[in-house]
């Protein structure tokens, strides 16, 4: 519950008046539980994963023709039934069977590391959000290079990767398709960050969706003008991920979640001219 008993409480304590998200916000989770204002991740994930990868199925599905040319694989096409089968196996078995259950029983570790409580005032200034989420990124960025590259290890792909690897050319509805471990194992650098430097909630929420969206959007199968990789210095995107998928198993490449920093700095950065996978 909210540690103030009104509006005005609020701003005698905090000195100021409430900006307009405050009151918003004040307005919404004021007679609300932590528990129950943490667990709209679990809403937030669910949407992030329905309506992200919608622009490029109808794409996949329509095949508009000025979109041909920023297909990366446009020799495999998917149907409504394969795409519809992805989504839904990523829906029962990914995130109502493993996201949905870890979300909801980690709620004490996250006020064992200090994340402040959902309906704490005031909420985090614009540059304190941008700031963290940079960090969030980059720590993210690098734990995972380094589990994926262990998935690439010959037992690590045989029990666990491989099932990832079942799309050669990837789509958005598949960033999440993964084995049950891999969620769980992939999950420790997401969450390292916010363990590292502790945050408001609302950060954590826009945290959990960014990073979620950023993943279909590398694994989304078209490079457009307006990719994220065309603004971001460093940034990996869905043409460079997508060479990884398109090697498959054997790849010791590209390992980026995000930035391809580590991939230079280690020596695992390869990218393909697409027209050798047409």
């Amino acid at each position: 519950m909210l540690q103030y008993g009104s509006l005005e409480a609020a701003e005698l304590a905090l000195g100021r008046n409430l900006t307009l998200p405050e009151k918003l916000w004040y307005s919404y989770s004021a007679e609300k539980s932590d528990y129950y204002l943490y667990n709209h991740n679990c809403l937030f994930l669910f949407l992030v994963f329905s309506l992200v990868p919608l622009p490029c199925v109808l794409v996949e599905l329509f095949w508009f023709n000025n979109m041909n040319k920023f297909k990366l694989q446009p020799r495999i096409r998917r149907s409504f039934s394969e795409l519809f089968k992805c989504y839904k196996d990523v829906i029962l078995n990914k995130f109502i069977l493993v996201a949905v259950p870890l979300i909801a029983v980690s709620f004490p570790a996250l006020k064992w590391v200090r994340i402040r409580y959902p309906t704490s005032l005031p909420l985090p200034s614009k540059w304190e959000v941008i700031s963290q989420l940079v960090v969030y990124f980059l720590i993210e960025d690098y734990g995972h290079y380094w589990i994926h590259r262990l998935l690439h290890t010959k037992w690590g792909f045989e029990n666990i990767h491989y099932m990832h690897h079942e799309y050669e050319a990837p789509i958005g509805f598949a960033a999440p398709y993964a084995h049950w471990a891999e969620i769980l194992i992939l999950g420790i650098p997401t969450y390292l960050g916010p363990a590292i430097v502790p945050c408001h909630m609302v950060t954590l929420w826009l945290w959990t969706a960014l990073r979620q969206a950023e993943a279909i959007e590398t694994h989304s199968g078209f490079d457009f003008p307006w990719s994220p990789t065309k603004f971001i210095p460093f940034y990996g995107g869905a043409e460079y991920h997508d060479y990884h998928h398109f090697v498959g198993g054997q790849s010791q490449s590209n390992f980026a979640s995000v930035f391809t920093y580590c991939d230079y700095i280690y020596g695992t950065d390869k990218l393909k001219d697409k027209k050798h996978r047409e």
